[in-house]
């Protein structure tokens, strides 16, 4: 006896949705009070002045002004170091 119907039986096509991740606000462009800076998941980049992080690691504009990149290299729980980008907003 089969197990599976004759016709229509694909065990393929179960392929999740894209997420839309990364930046959407870059270097040097106008970000508006609770505009979304970049969406992430992890904190690679991490929040500077005026910018909040939210619960899924989404980095989001506190102030309106430029969206500013740096990089700063922080210390690890093992003690080795490691280069972050700091994401900013100056007024």
């Amino acid at each position: 006896m089969a197990h599976t119907k004759a016709i229509g039986s694909t065990k393929l096509g179960r392929d999740s949705i894209a997420k839309r991740l990364g930046v959407k606000i870059n270097d040097g462009q106008k970000a508006l009070v609770g505009q979304i800076i970049l969406r992430q998941r992890g904190t690679k980049y991490l929040p500077g002045a005026n910018v909040i992080r939210a619960g899924d690691d989404t980095l989001y504009a506190g102030k309106n002004g430029i969206v500013k990149f740096s990089s700063k290299t922080k210390t690890k729980f093992d003690g080795s170091p490691r280069r972050a980008t700091v994401v900013s907003v100056m007024a």
